[in-house]
């Protein structure tokens, strides 16, 4: 089981290489070709709804993608650092929008049949896997 760490400031501009490290890091555990999309989306989703949890809150700190490679599943874990308060008011500071967190999650829904969104201390984690094609793991 091996894992590739990222870990960005929570600013836009680096949402973009997290999902193109995504892509690589599936293809390489042998995802199938036909859903690397739908990982390069989630990805961004998830990294673009934390840095907007991020921005919204005025909170520094970083988003952590942990992308690791389980025997049968790639499974891929957003973690930002807005804290509870973050999650559980979305928009409740000025210029935030409540939709906006809900059309996200919405949208990895959409993508990823394997999805879990849990709350802790630090703040959000999003886990997502998808299945490893055969043929790669007999490799």
């Amino acid at each position: 089981m091996a894992t590739v760490e990222l870990r960005f400031s929570a600013l836009p501009e680096h949402v973009r290489t997290a999902r193109l490290v995504a892509a690589a890091v599936a293809r390489r555990a042998g995802v199938d070709e036909s859903v690397l999309d739908e990982v390069r989306l989630a990805v961004g989703e998830a990294c673009s709804r934390a840095v907007g949890l991020h921005q919204r809150g005025g909170i520094g700190g970083t988003v952590r993608v942990a992308l690791t490679d389980q025997e049968k599943r790639f499974l891929i874990e957003v973690e930002d650092e807005a804290g509870p308060e973050a999650h559980l008011a979305p928009g409740a500071d000025e210029g935030g929008d409540p939709d906006e967190d809900t059309l996200g999650l919405a949208v990895i829904t959409g993508l990823v049949e394997d999805l879990e969104v849990t709350n802790g201390t630090g703040g959000a984690v999003i886990r997502m896997s998808w299945p490893v094609s055969v043929a790669s793991v007999a490799a």
